[in-house]
């Protein structure tokens, strides 16, 4: 999917090399219709607060600080005192158990968008205090997306399974993270084999977690969770289109009422293939771009070379099929979002056969080391790849779809503000998405 190129740093993230440099997000616009909320599922956890009815997002094994932040005022005392008052009370190591005074933090922010506001919260007087990652929820960000579900899977990924950024505690309207030092991969770095390799291990262990326990949102039918977005998001996208700032070439080019049509076809067709390690219903991030994989700078004794890459930003982590995660990573590798056509994919640059299969024996062989009954046959691997490869193809046409239909949907703001240069062309996006949609339906032979 396209990140809006901002000064903001990805839902989870907790790296930073130059904090100047634009980062990749993939926030959401403010007319986005509530498309993605009204698809999530809050759960028993959260509470509302008395007046604002602003959700106050707590989780079971977490704790709390009641005191609320103000962005806005980041550079007073009286903001750091109540960081601190946070701290104590969330008993963050090393933190909680000192008293440093106002004067000596440092609160260094990283992002200020619809969603979040980030800062980095160092202590240089204080040996041994980690760096802390502060996030306060904008005031309109309940309506755009589920802050309890991703707390909850943020928790549940972190503490039980090893995965992301540790979450010490909540507030009233935000959280505090673990900081990684790390560096965020670019888009030549997941081309490296060994990278590949390791995101390749890493995509495993997050497939291998009990999607009952992360994610407690009703299984939608079928296990797909893009079959279900696609279909609510599309009467949003309708509406986008009608509006006036999208020409009758564009709107016939993209021809929503066609696309449902092969949408079914194809869901119909693909969801008749199972059984196998691609169609397996696995927890899956669903955006693993480059901007939302990082590396750690120093590696750690003991652990493995590629625990090394940290995943964040799981506001999109959805069950899916396995085949659908690694597809959409693949049509990542194609992606630029620092050049000067950020909305354009480049075909030619998907993984060869060669890459594909790097990658592919990567996962395999960590997806045999994470199963219940440990096993790897290395003369069935070849085999093995195939089908799968066979799986990330059929299932590679689902990822051109939503963000096709999601392109759409992010542009309603621009076209509202009639913008003649924003700063992400989406309706160009989504054309592109939309064309390899049905370039793909063409390869696998599917008809209406």
């Amino acid at each position: 999917m396209t990140p809006v190129l901002s000064q903001s740093f990805s839902s989870s993230s907790a790296s930073i090399t130059n904090p100047t440099a634009p980062s990749l997000t993939r926030e959401l616009s403010n007319s986005s219709i509530q498309s993605l909320a009204d698809l999530l599922i809050s759960s028993s956890t959260s509470q509302l607060a008395e007046a604002s009815g602003q959700e106050v997002v707590r989780e079971e094994g977490l704790r709390h600080a009641k005191v609320k932040l103000d962005a806005r005022h980041y550079k007073k005392s009286t903001f750091t005192l109540q960081l601190l008052e946070i701290v104590h009370k969330l008993r963050i190591p090393v933190w909680s158990t000192a008293s440093p005074s106002a004067d000596d933090i440092i609160i260094q922010r990283v992002s200020g968008a619809l969603t979040n506001a980030v800062f980095f919260v160092s202590c240089p007087t204080l040996p041994f205090a980690r760096t802390l990652l502060l996030r306060v929820y904008g005031s309109s960000s309940g309506s755009l997306i589920s802050r309890t579900r991703e707390l909850h899977i943020l928790h549940v990924l972190s503490s039980v399974y090893k995965i992301g950024p540790r979450v010490y505690g909540t507030f009233e309207n935000g959280r505090i993270e673990e900081y990684f030092d790390s560096v965020t991969l670019t888009a030549s770095d997941i081309r490296d084999p060994q990278i590949s390799r390791w995101i390749g291990a890493r995509m495993a262990e997050l497939h291998s977690v009990d999607v009952d326990v992360v994610d407690s949102s009703p299984e939608v039918p079928g296990g797909v969770e893009i079959v279900t977005n696609v279909k609510s998001w599309l009467k949003f996208a309708k509406k986008v289109l009608k509006l006036p700032g999208i020409s009758g070439d564009i709107r016939h080019e993209l021809d929503l009422g066609r696309f449902r049509k092969e949408w079914e076809a194809y869901v119909t067709w693909a969801l008749k293939r199972q059984h196998t390690l691609g169609t397996k219903r696995v927890f899956a991030h669903n955006d693993a771009q480059y901007g939302n994989l990082l590396r750690l700078k120093n590696d750690i004794e003991g652990v493995d070379e590629h625990r090394q890459i940290i995943v964040v930003d799981f506001e999109y982590a959805a069950p899916n099929p396995a085949a659908f995660d690694i597809a959409n990573h693949f049509h990542e590798w194609t992606a630029n979002y620092h050049s000067s056509t950020p909305h354009i994919l480049t075909p030619a640059l998907y993984p060869s056969l060669e890459e594909r299969r790097n990658f592919y024996s990567s996962y395999i062989r960590h997806s045999s080391m994470l199963a219940e009954d440990p096993s790897f046959d290395e003369d069935a691997l070849d085999g093995v790849i195939d089908e799968l490869d066979r799986d990330v193809k059929i299932w590679g046409a689902a990822s051109h779809a939503g963000w096709a239909i999601w392109g759409i949907i992010q542009a309603r703001e621009d076209l509202e503000a009639e913008l003649e240069q924003p700063e992400f062309d989406y309706i160009g996006y989504a054309r592109g998405r939309m064309a390899a949609f049905r370039k793909a339906l063409q390869d696998l032979d599917i008809s209406m």
